[in-house]
């Protein structure tokens, strides 16, 4: 069964669903959907059928998201499971998966960067250390739209109360606050997942809120602007040699506009070549834009002189790079990590396309306490001193925010997220 606003022509947003684990991510998502038309009820009976059998019964909504044997006889969402959304004006993909590690990784290397983000908070728990850690995520990833769905109003002890809804406002405002964000542009809706509360239907039992249901403000994200007037940034993601073609480096567009004709330049590899001619979607273009994933001929490389991880840029504004021998400073913010990590550990950092094993050389300062740390462990949020041990390109976050972001990865688990926030180059 299709949207009534089906249409695959309208501007195109990602939207994660995030917050704690039991505040009910999965079951917003399916709420939504079924609500809105996207799924019919025999597929939600169904689930909850298979919910009841399992013990789990009310979990009939989140089976939608959580379509893996695993997950539900979990309860939790593990893998990033991806569902098409249709509303009057936007066409959405929804990504809901943060209570997974490789959620982190994806959004950096650009698998899945999401658009706008939905903060599940629970009216009855309020925000706890997943709330807080996914919302600092959020604003280290980039999502700059945020709307918070306080769900669970239903629940026993809130009981529609303003009251309860006011103070958990007021509690997530502060927190997002001290993320980076700005409360006052932020919307929150009064929700019941579990009831269809205000998700998708207007309630009659929040007469006190007048505001959007959380589908009207899905509806109202503002597209972000595709930045084209900045300059050229395109992270490579493989290189390939093609017959009778020649080194045809592949990537998507994140600023500014690639022509055929200009000469590029690759960083840290520091070569340089003239753009022969630029395919997208199989189909010969004479330029690309933000957001386009593109296979570029390059004339005079040889496709090892090029590598995944290199930044493409024109001469006039070269992708920044630094040496081994250089150092940049991040704001980062901790996982659950087994044990504490001090002043020369070198887990790996995934940043755009490029992998480089980095070095913590200074921990300067916690950000929460504003002291000194002389280590820094699970949650904590921190300004750091990095050293890698090879050269990486990375932008400052206040130049490309795009390129600013990275993921640290150990024993194969995401250990942080973070932003560069400057970077110390030596003459």
């Amino acid at each position: 069964m299709g949207s009534q606003w089906e249409d695959k022509s309208k501007p195109h947003l990602n939207i994660v669903f995030v917050g704690h684990v039991d505040h009910g991510k999965s079951t917003t998502v399916g709420r939504l959907l079924l609500d809105s038309g996207h799924i019919e009820a025999h597929v939600i009976e169904k689930n909850e059928k298979l919910a009841a059998e399992a013990g789990k019964a009310g979990f009939g909504l989140a089976y939608v998201m959580d379509g893996l044997k695993e997950e539900r006889a979990r309860g939790i969402t593990i893998d990033v499971a991806h569902k098409e959304f249709y509303t009057p004006n936007y066409y959405f993909t929804i990504i809901d998966a943060p209570g997974h590690r490789d959620f982190v990784k994806n959004m950096i290397t650009g698998t899945s960067q999401a658009d706008a983000a939905v903060l599940n908070v629970a009216a009855n728990d309020g925000v706890n250390a997943q709330t807080r850690e996914h919302a600092f995520l959020a604003r280290v990833l980039g999502v700059s739209q945020l709307i918070v769905n306080v769900n669970k109003m239903d629940i026993s002890g809130v009981d529609w109360s303003q009251d309860k809804y006011n103070e958990t406002v007021a509690e997530v405002s502060t927190l997002l606050k001290g993320a980076g964000y700005k409360p006052d542009e932020i919307t929150f809706v009064p929700c019941s997942a579990f009831l269809g509360d205000n998700v998708f239907n207007k309630s009659e039992n929040t007469p006190w809120y007048s505001g959007p249901t959380l589908f009207e403000a899905i509806d109202a994200i503002e597209m972000p602007p595709k930045p084209t007037d900045r300059p050229l940034r395109l992270p490579i993601q493989d290189v390939y040699k093609i017959s009778g073609i020649g080194t045809v480096p592949v990537g998507k567009i994140e600023t500014g506009v690639l022509n055929t004709g200009k000469t590029v330049i690759f960083n840290p590899s520091q070569k340089s070549a003239e753009v022969k001619s630029i395919e997208m979607h199989h189909t010969m273009v004479d330029k690309a834009e933000p957001g386009d994933n593109v296979g570029f001929n390059v004339r005079g490389l040889a496709a090892t002189d090029i590598r995944r991880g290199d930044v493409a840029g024109y001469g006039e504004s070269e992708p920044v790079f630094v040496r081994h021998d250089e150092t940049f400073v991040g704001n980062i913010q901790m996982m659950e990590i087994p044990k504490a990590i001090g002043v020369g550990y070198t887990p790996v950092f995934h940043a755009h396309t490029a992998q480089v094993a980095v070095r913590f050389v200074e921990l300067i300062k916690n950000l929460k306490t504003g002291e000194t740390p002389a280590f820094l462990k699970s949650g904590d949020a921190a300004t750091v001193r990095f050293q890698p041990t090879k050269p990486m390109a990375i932008e400052v976050k206040d130049n490309f925010p795009e390129l600013c972001r990275f993921a640290i990865r150990d024993m194969g688990k995401t250990v942080a997220a973070g932003m560069c926030i400057a970077i110390e180059k030596k003459a």
